[in-house]
């Protein structure tokens, strides 16, 4: 997978989002770095997935500038992502009930078909090898995950974790270079988190990772860098330890859960 090495990946200046008389952000400015795990976190209502559907075209800004390897955003439609190297995972599984695991999977890959998966779903005419490749490359993906052997089962028979890595492996079968995981570890058991937070911090190595997430645990051992929005506006942003010793954060975070230390 391609990555950068220096400088961030991904960059938001001065970002404002208004829903009607609502602000959901507010002159929002957020680092992305190359190469490393930033988590956005915040109580709930804070912005988190507002600035994840700004990046990814779902909303438009009313002011400011988001920037992918230099290269602004604007006007750049959600279905054009992959080809610029961003995948994303959704808070809900967003899967297709009535494809396989496999045929899932395949779909995210479509980034490297030619024309792509999605004609063989349309029963549009496609070359048999642009197909079989795809469908190789889908697999690789499930069995890095360890999930291969669900490959022809469809998602709905699955336990619930299951299903949470086909949507991780239908993110990454596009192999992309920014990452952009939404509560990726929303539903799993503790220990399908703590395999989460290990297969994070190896893929620092082929990819950028951005999170939103609520499990402070996972985003304190698995992060490089913490970014807190509360109200639309950010109000930390740092190392996991500096972040949680902050002021403004601890204040925001009154009366939930921010201990982690026995995480």
């Amino acid at each position: 997978m391609s990555a950068l090495t220096e400088g961030p990946a991904l960059q938001a200046t001065s970002l404002t989002v208004r829903f009607g008389g609502v602000v959901a952000l507010q002159d929002v400015s957020i680092e992305i770095p190359a190469n490393q795990i930033t988590a956005v976190i915040g109580p709930n209502g804070a912005g988190k997935t507002t600035f994840f559907n700004a990046v990814c075209g779902f909303v438009r800004p009313q002011s400011g500038e988001i920037t992918y390897r230099g290269r602004t955003l604007a006007g750049v439609n959600p279905h054009q992502l992959t080809g610029l190297g961003i995948s994303r995972t959704l808070q809900g599984l967003g899967l297709w009930h009535g494809l396989t695991v496999a045929e899932n999977v395949m779909a995210g890959a479509r980034r490297q078909g030619r024309p792509g998966f999605a004609w063989a779903l349309l029963g549009l005419p496609r070359a048999d090898h642009d197909e079989a490749r795809v469908r190789d490359a889908a697999l690789a993906v499930l069995k890095e995950l360890g999930i291969e052997r669900y490959a022809d089962f469809y998602p709905a028979t699955l336990p619930f974790g299951v299903q949470k890595w086909v949507a991780l492996a239908r993110a990454l079968a596009s192999e992309p270079s920014l990452l952009l995981l939404d509560e990726p570890a929303s539903g799993l058991t503790e220990s399908e988190i703590k395999e989460l937070t290990e297969r994070l911090r190896g893929w620092r190595e082929r990819m950028t990772i951005a999170l939103v997430e609520h499990r402070l645990d996972l985003v304190m051992s698995a992060s490089d860098r913490v970014t807190v929005l509360d109200f639309g506006q950010v109000i930390a942003a740092g190392t996991p330890a500096a972040v949680q010793a902050d002021p403004a954060v601890v204040a925001a975070y009154l009366g939930e859960e921010l201990d982690v230390a026995d995480a």
